[in-house]
């Protein structure tokens, strides 16, 4: 089996695995409990906080866990919203965002708040300029991806946050569940981020954990009320083999990153020149500002879902779009949003590599696909 859909979900690392399931049989006291198993679950779910925070090169208490980066875009976007209602309602969140956040907006714009999308440009790039049209004396919210999930493109955090300097009255909220292990911290977290999402499956934990970054000062509206966990402002009792686990698999991913990045740089460019050698191959993911181990393509007459079909057939695991919306059969939204015409949008197909994939598996994925194509040709 070659596994190229890591985009959708990574696979944990046996460690991990490991870490939950030794939390899960030997720690189980409930971290709330005045006893000393309580306590002892509480030590871990500091220590967890603590290492994830400095991964991270926050604080400890900038840190909530949630149940993932769905769950974590809902509560800020919402959350913050409500809270600074009394400043204004005006929202702005670009065109490309995963549609936890999409969702999310139009869920509060059926609340009373008001929501306009900034555009990108035809290569995927949140147009800077055009976000800063959009920017009024009401707006409370910006809400922009790190990396997004369809093609691969870092958005211009940096220019945005030189954007927002002198609105403090803004919210920053970035969508970093594509980011962690995929590029450097700067590009998913710099200093004007005031909120942030992350997802552990994404980076090798298990799923069901994510992280929810709010910067220290920063108010909003409680997720869940009830006994008070997470500082009142989530309160469940807290997954704590889950988020043991992700602080090992936050970790082992940033180990030795530089490297690993340089091994999905190298597995890209192989893939990239061999499919620019074909007239009927659209490609949608470039080379600078992008991440290395997102490639978004599609052949010209064929829809993405009977590619990645095809594929899997042999035994080769690709997805069409997003995971979360490749069921619909839809067009890549991005896709659509950078006005790509709808019938190369639905071509789309999306690799997303792993440190775990090597360069023999891109050889045997290449061959798969050119005998693809002849029988495409063939059937046109």
């Amino acid at each position: 089996m070659i596994y190229f859909d890591n985009a959708a979900t990574t696979r944990p690392y046996p460690q991990v695995l490991k870490t939950y399931t030794d939390v899960a049989q030997r720690i189980w006291g409930n971290p709330s409990s005045l006893h000393s198993l309580g306590a002892t679950a509480t030590k871990l779910l500091d220590m967890s906080r603590k290492q994830i925070a400095e991964l991270l090169e926050v604080k400890p208490t900038e840190i909530f866990f949630t149940s993932g980066g769905t769950e974590s875009d809902n509560w800020l976007l919402k959350g913050v919203a409500f809270e600074k209602a009394k400043y204004g309602k005006h929202i702005i969140v670009s065109s490309i965002e995963h549609p936890a956040v999409k969702e999310s907006a139009d869920w509060l714009s059926k609340h009373g708040f008001e929501v306009d999308y900034a555009p990108v440009d035809r290569h995927g790039f949140v147009d800077v300029k055009k976000l800063e049209g959009l920017l009024r004396d009401d707006t409370i919210l910006v809400s922009v991806m790190a990396v997004n999930n369809e093609i691969g493109s870092i958005q211009p955090l940096a220019e945005i946050s030189e954007l927002l300097k002198d609105r403090p009255k803004v919210s920053f909220h970035v969508d970093a569940v594509q980011a962690i292990g995929k590029t450097e911290r700067a590009n998913f977290l710099p200093d004007r981020v005031d909120l942030a999402s992350f997802s552990s499956h994404k980076f090798h934990g298990v799923r069901g954990v994510g992280l929810a970054y709010i910067k220290e000062g920063k108010k909003l509206e409680s997720l869940l009320t009830g006994g008070g966990q997470e500082g009142n402002m989530r309160s469940t009792t807290e997954n704590l083999a889950g988020i043991a686990s992700t602080a090992r698999a936050l970790r082992m991913t940033l180990d030795n990153q530089e490297a690993k990045l340089k091994r999905l740089s190298a597995l890209k460019e192989v893939i990239l020149t061999e499919l620019e050698k074909h007239d009927d191959i659209v490609i949608f993911s470039g080379r600078e500002n992008f991440v290395p181990n997102i490639i978004t393509f599609g052949i010209k007459g064929v829809r993405g879902e009977v590619l990645v079909h095809a594929l899997e057939e042999k035994d080769i695991f690709v997805s069409t779009t997003s995971a979360c919306s490749s069921k619909a059969g839809a067009a890549a939204s991005t896709l659509i949003a950078m006005n790509v015409k709808p019938d190369l949008a639905t071509s789309a197909v999306r690799i997303s590599l792993d440190d775990e994939n090597n360069m023999v598996e891109v050889e045997q994925f290449l061959t798969a696909l050119t005998h693809l194509r002849q029988k495409f040709q063939k059937i046109r």
